[in-house]
């Protein structure tokens, strides 16, 4: 019997502990830690999600870096300004955002993942943007 446990895979994409996220230009790219594989890979219908498409998962703060082109980052709030969309400059690829519902956390675009397919992934949930914990305090 083998003590060896098996390499950590995500819709057949094997998983290492640490990952590269580019936008499409490779003008900025990301170190992510992903010990535990995508975690609570997600789809929002806030405003902002529905438009740019995306499926994300979060980290803390510490697991994710900017390692190239923090200068060529762009940066877009709305409504409450918590929020911290990043994209790049150059492409307009969406590369993560500091969350509003967590601000210790970053979401990540699942698809710059260097190798990921983010149409692979099964069961995405829909999170409720709409009705945001947030909106919903600021108007008690």
């Amino acid at each position: 019997m083998s003590l060896l446990k098996a390499p950590l895979q995500v819709a057949g994409w094997p998983m290492n502990p640490t990952h590269r996220a580019t936008c499409h230009c490779g003008a900025v790219e990301l170190a992510l830690t992903l010990p535990d594989g995508i975690e609570d890979p997600r789809r929002c219908d806030c405003s902002m999600c529905r438009r740019r498409g995306t499926i994300v998962a979060s980290v803390t703060l510490d697991r994710l870096s900017v390692v190239k082109g923090a200068d060529n980052l762009g940066r877009y709030q709305f409504n409450t300004h918590t929020a911290q969309h990043f994209f790049c400059k150059t492409c307009g690829i969406y590369t993560h955002h500091q969350r509003r519902s967590n601000p210790g956390e970053y979401g990540y675009n699942v698809g710059c993942l260097e190798g990921a397919n983010p149409y692979a992934l099964e069961n995405v949930r829909l999170a409720d943007g709409v009705s945001h914990p947030a909106d919903e305090e600021s108007n008690a």
